[in-house]
């Protein structure tokens, strides 16, 4: 019996990335895309081979890569990686932590939404660069800087889009629940939050971009790793495969991140589906 649950289980994870890699490779592999794709690739590997534009700022596309397995023998680019994207997700799992529950609560009640919203408003417009003198001060120069800068860079997205995703919440659905004897709590639950989930899980992709840009902001500041510092390498020695290198996977992580949510979003939001 255990080994048939476990057979199940297998299964339905091995369906469900299935199904993930059919919707985020679905599009890259299509025709019209790889029309598009295919020729500026050569474009870029040919442009600066025959001098149209200076090899020494637009590199070949086989010098990018080549460059990349440099990187990845010899400069510890995993290592790299791996601790860029251990900041950028406890710094994502506490801004989201934070920012669903408060949203969710000021967009359901109006007097705790008196209470703090004002002081959302008056602390969101500083634009997140502008935190990074106060939080060297205070936190130094490290991972705690850098998980407090992409705290901030994501946590107002995901508030403000929950809230206003709860306040439209359509009267009907509440009226509909209270009928038959809904408790705030269901109606916070059942209602509120699944009306909302839209709302959230755009607010979830601003956030990973968001994220993102304050990781390359705060790993430039100090710090021995992390794929700011070597983008930040790169820029100083004037490395540019390097840099194309870092941005490129900086673009992969993005668009692997708001992949991952776009196919959560299909796969609870089922009301959704067809749209």
């Amino acid at each position: 019996m255990t080994d048939t649950y476990q057979t199940k289980g297998l299964r339905r994870i091995l369906l469900g990335f299935g199904g993930f890699l059919k919707n985020s490779l679905l599009n890259f592999f299509s025709l019209e895309f790889l029309s598009i794709l295919i020729p500026l690739l050569l474009l870029w590997e040919f442009l600066p081979r025959w001098n149209v534009l200076p090899p020494s700022l637009v590199p070949p596309l086989s010098t990018v890569a080549e460059r990349f397995w440099f990187m990845l023998l010899h400069k510890n680019l995993i290592l790299h990686i791996a601790w860029s994207m251990g900041r950028f997700f406890a710094a994502f799992g506490a801004a989201v932590a934070l920012a669903v529950p408060i949203g969710l609560l000021m967009g359901w009640n109006l007097k705790i939404r008196a209470y703090v919203l004002p002081l959302w408003q008056l602390l969101s417009p500083i634009p997140p660069p502008a935190w990074v003198p106060m939080t060297i001060i205070f936190f130094g120069v490290g991972s705690k800087m850098h998980i407090f800068l992409m705290f901030i860079g994501i946590f107002y997205p995901v508030l403000f889009n929950t809230y206003q995703g709860i306040k439209d919440t359509d009267p009907r659905y509440l009226a509909s629940a209270r009928v038959f004897g809904a408790s705030e709590f269901t109606l916070l639950r059942k209602v509120y939050f699944w009306h909302a989930f839209g709302s959230i899980i755009m607010s979830l992709k601003t956030g990973v971009a968001m994220g993102l840009v304050m990781l390359l902001i705060g790993e430039s500041y100090g710090g021995t790793m992390g794929i700011g510092y070597l983008l930040g390498q790169a820029k100083d020695y004037f490395v540019i495969p390097e840099m194309l290198v870092c941005m490129a996977i900086l673009g992969f992580i993005g668009w692997f991140l708001i992949e991952v949510l776009k196919y959560a979003e299909i796969k609870l939001a089922l009301w959704k589906a067809g749209r």
